[in-house]
């Protein structure tokens, strides 16, 4: 069933949308919660509780890009679950991705003080749109959908150390790229 047709039925209030919605994006989205959560069981979980929140949210939201709003709403799922479960503990997967952003980004409460979020997401997003695609590519796998970094280089046909150095190298730019427009990081 096309995206335009789903989110219809969620405009339509019926009850057939969610059932579409998880047959076309079940698998995407369980990709997405898996990555940043220990516990399959969580990650089902969090699945689930995106299908509500796209039962709630649609309408009066009308995505364009159906995928990317039920990835979101999945991806912020998973890592507040995933907060509330490491509250006073540190381990891998999605503490090591958010570790690496924060040499490039400082936390959300700094940044909130010093800038407008809107500001900064729009020179986050600029930054993204001038890389290549391959580049951005890699960049999103790791620090959007949370992909490990043995995942990225079979996804991308490199080695692991390629795409390392790629992600440091990135994160520089990206640093580099918000200091000179005035964040403070």
């Amino acid at each position: 069933m096309e995206d335009s047709e789903i989110v219809r039925l969620y405009w339509e209030r019926s009850e057939q949308a969610v059932p579409e919605t998880a047959a076309k994006y079940g698998g995407y989205c369980s990709a997405i919660a898996r990555n940043i959560l220990d516990s399959p069981e969580d990650a089902e979980e969090c699945v689930n509780d995106t299908w509500l929140g796209a039962w709630n949210a649609i309408p009066p939201h009308r995505p364009e890009a159906l995928s990317t709003f039920l990835g979101k709403i999945t991806r912020n799922l998973s890592i507040n679950r995933w907060k509330r479960s490491r509250a006073d503990k540190r381990g891998g997967g999605i503490a090591a991705v958010l570790d690496e952003l924060g040499q490039c980004v400082s936390g959300a409460d700094d940044v909130e003080r010093a800038l407008d979020q809107k500001e900064l997401i729009e020179a986050i997003n600029a930054f993204l749109a001038a890389l290549s695609p391959e580049k951005r590519g890699i960049f999103l796998c790791r620090y959007w959908y949370s992909d490990s970094i043995s995942e990225i280089a079979a996804r991308y046909g490199m080695r692991e150390g390629t795409v390392s150095m790629a992600l440091n190298r990135l994160r520089a730019r990206l640093r580099r790229y918000l200091l000179e427009r005035g964040f403070e990081l």
